[in-house]
């Protein structure tokens, strides 16, 4: 290159990142931004975090949903019904999203060493549509026999959010048994998860920003039922790093499940694959013993603890409260009072559990409560 192209070129160059704004040495009093490379807008110079529209009458609707605790975790194993052969596969707490495939997978290969090739699902929810759909792809005939189907399920009423080991199991139930067969079905679950990415983003990836005062806020929060790595690395960022009025925000991407569209594409793939679903209640042993299919999978969640007299299994409730959809809302906020998740239905409030409650009904102060909470955090964000 000549001496006159080069000094075109970098006189070229220099013109640029004069007007990007990114010569600091031209404007030496300009501090330069310790977070430019984070979450920012390079040409303005402020953080790129659209604040959240809330407000109570922004909400459209409230549920509860009843997750199906067992203190010693998830069941997954075979046992005979007279000539029946069940395979349990129930008990997911918190976690039944996040473990639906894995369980699913392990569930599915009980039930074909059988040699029964027409199987029944108990249950179509997202642990029970996804057992079957692992079935079909296996080489079964599948029917899905369920009470009721989205939205009136429990499935439709979680927050849907990668949680794996959420109220899954008490601490000192866990066994190394239990520790490896999770670490398989949690592993199995991420993959497939994976594999739907960029499907009219019924799974997709959110960072999550959890709040605190002080960076030992963040302890506790580890599990001995984890896979290093899974996920990428946590953050903890400094008050300079993020735009809450909070001396800490720990900063972990995440996954996050759109329920309706999820649950519909699912479903439509299994009748779509030749699955047949039958509108049936289960109301004893014998009705179940009526099915025409000799093997059986149950993913009745908490339909199993009167069916199968499991006294293992409780309901754990929790409340949401979704607000009008805000599609410039994209990414998760956490507090000790109350969270906010994206999701294409409507940005999903929670914050409560309570073990042992069998109530669905909403409660107004709950709603009022976590809206209150997020609207400080809100009101109180850097501009």
């Amino acid at each position: 290159m000549s001496d006159r192209r080069k000094f075109i070129h970098n006189a070229g160059l220099l013109s640029l990142a004069a007007v990007s704004g990114l010569t600091p040495a031209c404007n030496p009093s300009k501090k330069s931004v310790a977070y430019a490379d984070k979450n920012i807008n390079l040409n303005q110079a402020k953080f790129s975090f659209p604040k959240l529209q809330i407000s109570l009458d922004r909400v459209i609707k409230e549920t509860v949903g009843l997750r199906p605790f067992r203190k010693s975790g998830f069941r997954l194993e075979k046992e005979m019904l007279d000539k029946k052969t069940i395979v349990h596969n129930y008990g997911h707490g918190g976690s039944g999203w996040s473990l639906s495939w894995g369980t699913g997978n392990i569930a599915s290969d009980l039930a074909i060493a059988t040699g029964e090739k027409n199987i029944a699902v108990m249950g179509c929810g997202t642990v029970g549509i996804a057992t079957a759909r692992l079935l079909q792809r296996k080489g079964c005939q599948v029917t899905i026999y369920a009470k009721d189907f989205h939205p009136n399920i429990t499935s439709s009423k979680a927050t849907g959010t990668w949680s794996p080991s959420y109220t899954l199991i008490e601490h000192d139930k866990i066994t190394p048994q239990f520790e490896a067969t999770w670490k398989e079905a949690c592993q199995y679950s991420f993959n497939t998860f994976q594999n739907m990415l960029g499907l009219n983003q019924i799974v997709d990836w959110v960072d999550n920003y959890t709040l605190s005062m002080s960076e030992g806020g963040f302890r506790g929060h580890s599990s001995r039922l984890n896979i290093p790595h899974l996920l990428p690395k946590q953050e903890v960022l400094g008050a300079s790093e993020h735009p809450f009025s909070f001396t800490y925000a720990q900063k972990q991407t995440t996954l996050v499940f759109n329920i309706p569209s999820y649950l519909e594409k699912q479903l439509n793939d299994f009748i779509r694959f030749g699955g047949k679903v039958v509108m049936k209640s289960f109301n004893s042993l014998e009705d179940i013993d009526a099915l025409p299919e000799k093997c059986i999978v149950n993913c009745t969640g908490l339909g199993a603890k009167a069916l199968f007299d499991d006294k293992d299994l409780i309901p754990v409730s929790g409340q949401l409260a979704f607000l009008i959809p805000q599609p410039t809302f994209n990414y998760r906020i956490t507090t000790t009072r109350g969270y906010a998740i994206p999701r294409k239905d409507g940005i999903v409030l929670g914050g409560n559990t309570i073990k042992g409650n069998w109530d669905t009904t909403p409660d107004p102060m709950q709603t009022e409560k976590v809206v209150q909470a997020l609207v400080e955090v809100i009101d109180q964000m850097k501009n």
